[in-house]
């Protein structure tokens, strides 16, 4: 049986302020495909959701924090298909619950509160312990932060649609890099992957992207730099840049991966990183939940 959702079309549009004569610079809106499943997290949960109502799961549990795009985006997709959902997040009860917790709730999810000193551990055993099985004789299927698996870069790798197969290069920003397996999986032999990735993971990402590959062999590039300190980390600067990018383009971006992912671009544009001729596609990866931890007025959006 399908996991379903009713989705909008997915545009690509072109990003005039990034192209020249030389350079061709579009977008592919996956913001656009749901407004609350918002960007890739539907492609990534898509498989997820069907192996889990195939097993007939009654709930979904999967982990986040506290203005996580994940588990909201979880906490829908199960309501939709009716199956119960359980979010196991990075805060605990004494934090301030955020609004995106708060619409999570509102989805039905229930949410368990595991700290921060110990998240990683506490997510690894009972991902260990209870994946793909029950817990206390209620079947539970458990998902990994940011749908990351081979079922969730399957799930991504059907974001590349034949829309897609003009473009030369292919940029997205990294998180845990599921995302961006699949579209190393789904890419054609003659076009260029790019990864931007958003935390301070160097020494790992790579290994865990490969992890996830058909072919370990496929070339893609990942470029460390614009990481601008770590995970959710600004500055002014950033701030400036995704303001101009809403004036200029009408292209919301978010604090943690949009924004970065877009910054980045703009400077490689700058220092001609790109071959002439290039035809780029960047991945708006959607999720502007983020977002919600500024200060009103921080954005024009």
């Amino acid at each position: 049986m399908k996991a379903t959702i009713t989705l909008d079309p997915i545009s690509i549009d072109p990003i005039a302020s990034f192209s020249s004569p030389t350079i061709e610079s579009s977008i592919l809106r996956l913001d656009k495909l749901h407004p609350i499943v918002s960007g890739n997290k539907w492609f990534k949960l898509r498989y997820y959701i069907e192996e889990a109502i195939s097993q007939s799961c009654k709930t979904i549990a999967s982990f986040g924090g506290p203005y996580s795009n994940h588990l909201v985006a979880l906490a829908y997709a199960a309501k939709e298909n009716n199956i119960k959902s359980i979010g196991y997040v990075r805060a605990t009860k004494e934090d301030r619950i955020t609004a995106s917790l708060q619409e999570a709730l509102g989805y039905g999810m229930q949410l368990e509160f595991i700290g921060r000193t110990h998240f990683q551990e506490i997510k690894n055993d009972l991902l260990k312990t209870n994946q793909h099985s029950s817990i206390d004789n209620s079947s539970t299927y458990f998902i990994n932060e940011g749908g990351y698996g081979t079922i969730g870069a399957k799930g991504a790798a059907t974001i590349l649609n034949e829309r897609c197969r003009d473009y030369t290069t292919i940029i997205a920003a990294v998180g845990t890099g599921t995302m961006l397996a699949g579209l190393i999986n789904a890419a054609a032999a003659n076009q260029k992957i790019i990864g931007i990735p958003i935390l301070k993971n160097e020494n790992s990402i790579e290994a865990e992207i490969k992890s996830l590959l058909t072919n370990s062999d496929k070339p893609f590039t990942l470029l460390h730099t614009y990481q601008q300190g770590g995970y959710a980390k600004t500055n002014p600067a950033l701030f400036a840049f995704m303001n101009q990018l809403w004036t200029s383009e009408k292209i919301p971006t978010d604090i943690v991966y949009t924004g970065k992912l877009l910054f980045a671009v703009e400077n490689l544009l700058k220092e001609n990183y790109f071959q002439e001729g290039t035809k780029l596609l960047v991945i708006h990866s959607g999720g502007l939940q983020g977002n919600r931890s500024l200060p009103l007025g921080t954005l024009l959006y």
